[in-house]
């Protein structure tokens, strides 16, 4: 169980193996005029393809990822053996911080929480301050990957939880979106109330409530018509069923097959991702790389852009070269779909009774009417923002800090809830 600090150290030759095979990248052919109809447009994979062979500088790129904390520890999962896991601890400088610990989906990694650390880490006299722990999920990043079947929902949560004890953290809280949304959920139903003290989330998924499970909540639902927000929460949740969802029925019944492509083709695996970056996003101004520049423009369109430097954030080919570089390879983080669609190892009519906080982003991928969200858990902060998507943390990294401060701040209705650790200084 003992603690290492991790470098990121990528051997010359499989950057050399990198540039090779992207030199030898075969493109398809595309229709006249279909944009983003068929899927990524050919002119954006053929610059980032171009770019990533010749203009990017991954050493730069792993300088940035290695001046943040990170350790790898092994962690003993029942039933699958003992797993290396890699994780970011940055630790405030408060001593009474709270621990949080945040959790990843898919197509996301650890490096999501980068915008996060900063402000939630600083100390101020009007704000808490937190310990933030975020572990790259077995087969994701630079931890190593399961090695038999059936690692599900129960043990990526397992994995999360003897990590925070591991490190300390007796008591604790959690976020996560995506697959961290059920990660945490799963966390908050089995460690609750002794551990897991409170957990929060950007993608409270869930169906109407149950008659059976939730009357009440049902009750209201008959007779609560729906917001114009809401309203249109549900068409955006429609069009991802409809016209975003094909991913999900690939990676959830045949991840090897799919693995092939991801683990051979640079190519393959950039425009399988690059899709999930712009198409789930809230117009976000992706960059092909942190080290570039990228406009805000102030005012209305017509406006003059204002060129402002870019912060320490992941973007396109940093982020994919981090599956590419990843420990077991791109193919290993597929493997989670299958596994939670066959074991369904939670329970989604558990009603969680731990304080459970939510931030709502128009443009996530499934978008459900605040009273619905009721029926997950002891619901007790709310936030709807005009702006967002699903990548929450990278995306709105200062909205959805602020959140967490005021669900665990003082007068928030969490503050105080992990023993002797407020988030305040003493005085």
């Amino acid at each position: 169980m003992a603690e290492k600090p991790f470098t990121l150290a990528v051997p010359d030759a499989d950057l050399e193996l990198l540039r090779k095979k992207l030199e030898l990248t075969r493109l398809p052919d595309e229709l006249e005029g279909s944009k983003w109809d068929y899927g990524v447009p050919l002119e954006d994979i053929k610059r980032l393809v171009a770019k990533w062979k010749d203009g990017f500088d991954w050493r730069a790129a792993e300088a940035k990822i290695n001046a943040i904390p990170q350790f790898t520890r092994d962690i003993e999962v029942e039933g699958h053996g003992t797993l290396n896991v890699h994780y970011v601890h940055q630790k405030s400088e408060l001593q009474n911080a709270i621990p949080l610990l945040f959790v990843h989906g898919w197509p996301g990694h650890f490096m999501e929480v980068a915008k996060l650390l900063p402000l939630l880490t600083a100390v101020a006299p009007d704000q808490p301050s937190f310990h933030v722990v975020a572990f790259s999920l077995p087969g994701f990043g630079f931890s190593e990957a399961p090695k038999e079947k059936g690692f599900a929902i129960s043990q990526y949560a397992e994995v999360g939880h003897k990590l925070m004890l591991a490190l300390g953290y007796n008591e604790y809280v959690t976020q996560g979106g995506d697959w961290g949304f059920l990660i945490t959920r799963v966390i908050a139903q089995k460690y609750g109330g002794k551990h897991a003290k409170a957990w929060h989330t950007n993608f409270p998924v869930t169906g109407p409530p149950s008659l059976t499970y939730s009357p009440g909540l049902f009750l209201r639902f008959l007779v609560t018509p729906f917001s114009a927000e809401e309203k249109k929460g549900i068409e955006r949740t429609m069009w991802f069923r409809s016209k975003g969802r094909g991913y999900f029925e690939e990676q959830s019944t045949n991840p090897q097959t799919l693995g092939y492509s991801l683990a051979d083709s640079p190519a393959g695996l950039l425009a399988w991702i690059h899709e999930k970056l712009v198409t789930w996003t809230d117009g976000y101004p992706w960059t092909d790389d942190e080290s570039e520049y990228f406009c805000v423009v102030k005012g209305d369109m017509s406006s003059k852009p204002v060129l402002t430097p870019s912060p320490l954030i992941v973007e396109v080919l940093t982020w994919i070269s981090i599956y590419w570089f990843s420990r077991p390879g791109p193919a290993a983080s597929v493997r989670i779909y299958y596994e939670a669609s066959t074991a369904k190892d939670w329970d989604k009519t558990q009603y969680v009774p731990i304080p459970f906080g939510i931030s709502l982003f128009p443009k996530e991928l499934a978008r459900v009417p605040k009273l619905w969200t009721r029926a997950i858990g002891k619901l007790v902060f709310a936030s709807e923002h005009e702006s967002g998507g699903h990548f929450a943390a990278h995306e709105k990294p200062a909205e959805l800090a602020d959140d967490l401060k005021k669900m665990f701040g003082v007068g928030g209705p969490a503050f105080g809830i992990v023993t002797g650790k407020s988030g305040y200084t003493a005085a």
